[in-house]
């Protein structure tokens, strides 16, 4: 029936989902705020998206009459510099794919007005990496929708640096590039997920609110007052970067987890080093440091390591065998409020019982209720493709479906 070819050809509709990453040799500093383009390369862990993940919807329709955009259920403005730089970098490369053809159908797609719906099923701008995952959601979704398959990291890249990461599962390195228009700054994946399948990722959440100096403010502010900061990514951040990559292809925990920790510590250096300085850690993220700390050294070895982001969550990183001891450990140092149950979330967690030696010289003052949940997660993929249409974001009509 041609009338029902050309109703179904009126919306387009695709659905993706992307995963958060998490840095292990941190970016910090861009040496072209437009194009987004860092002042050193960076070595991330992709987390998996069964417990961290965005899921976007993008549609387009000849009865579309604006642009628009929802996140978390809440309308946005669609007009912002990073989403549009997004949208017109994927429409660019969707065009020039086209080329001459003629086909009549896909040119009228890419003139037809887009709607977007996004949501994120872990808290928004709390220092979780929302911005990567989301970005990297809403190039992936674009594509899918206008057919696009070529690299896209360096798209994702411009809604936000750390996006490209997100764009591959496994263990990923955004190198910086070193052209000025930014066409080799891309990221690419070092190892798979399945590549050390005994590791596993404990983020411990404090504060989901919103944090108090923003990443791209922050970062421009060190660039231009942080002495150490230019020392960091000269001199330090290329060797960190080798020894980085050695210690993952030869699943080195003792290694990997020892240089995430000092990259961590140096990049919260370059935050004070900045002027004025910026405080991402908190009094309860400098607790958990030295937990992990008085942790190791009673074993004698790394069993956890923990890494901050621009905020005072910790991620830790730990092998499998160590989760449920490191879980109890945390459990007595910060005892939950009132949501005992709901304090693990994630993949399941066993019970431990703690030698009296492990607490005495481990567990020294606890804190009630400062850690507000647990997330056990480990490596996962990069963006997947929805193929259930009961899954998209937004209905027949283009607007966003209402949720249960």
């Amino acid at each position: 029936v041609p009338g029902a070819m050309a109703a179904e050809r009126a919306l387009a509709m695709a659905t993706c989902t992307a995963p958060v990453n998490i840095a292990v040799i941190k970016y910090w500093g861009k040496r072209d705020t437009d194009l987004i383009l860092p002042i050193n390369s960076s070595l991330s862990v992709t987390l998996h998206q069964d417990q961290l993940k965005t899921t976007t919807t993008a549609a387009a329709s000849r009865d579309f009459t604006e642009d628009r955009l929802w996140l978390n259920g809440a309308e946005v403005d669609v007009g912002q510099p990073r989403v549009q730089a997004c949208l017109r970098e994927v429409r660019r490369l969707a065009r020039k794919r086209r080329g001459g053809s003629e086909d009549a159908a896909a040119l009228s797609l890419l003139s037809y007005k887009v709607h977007i719906a996004s949501e994120n099923n872990f808290p928004t701008a709390a220092g979780l990496a929302s911005s990567a995952a989301g970005y990297a959601c809403l190039v992936s979704a674009l594509a899918r929708l206008y057919g696009v398959e070529d690299e896209l990291s360096e798209v994702a890249r411009r809604g936000s640096g750390s996006a490209c990461r997100s764009m591959w599962g496994g263990f990923v390195q955004w190198q910086r590039g070193e052209r000025p228009d930014g066409t080799d700054s891309l990221a690419h994946q070092v190892a798979p997920e399945t590549h050390w399948p005994e590791l596993r990722v404990l983020v411990l959440v404090v504060s989901g609110q919103k944090k108090p100096v923003a990443s791209t403010a922050g970062m421009q502010t060190s660039v231009e007052t942080s002495p150490l900061l230019k020392h960091r990514a000269e001199v330090v951040v290329p060797e960190r970067l080798t020894q980085m990559m050695r210690h993952i292809r030869e699943r080195d925990f003792e290694g990997f987890g020892q240089l995430a920790m000092r990259d961590s510590n140096q990049f919260h250096a370059t935050c004070l080093d900045t002027f004025p300085p910026i405080f991402y850690l908190n009094d309860l993220s400098r607790h958990i440091i030295a937990l992990a700390h008085r942790y190791n050294a009673h074993h004698g070895h790394t069993k956890v390591a923990y890494t901050f982001d621009a905020g005072p969550n910790a991620v830790i990183f730990a092998l499998a065998d160590t989760v449920d001891e490191f879980v109890e450990v945390v459990r007595r140092s910060f005892p939950p409020a009132a949501n005992g149950d709901q304090f693990v979330r994630g993949l399941p967690v066993g019970s431990a019982v703690l030698p009296q030696e492990l607490v005495a010289a481990v567990v020294t003052e606890p804190v009630p209720g400062a850690v507000q949940y647990i997330l056990h997660t480990k490596p996962g993929p990069g963006p997947q493709l929805v193929d259930d249409p009961s899954q998209h974001l937004l209905g027949a009509d283009g607007l966003p479906r209402r949720r249960a």
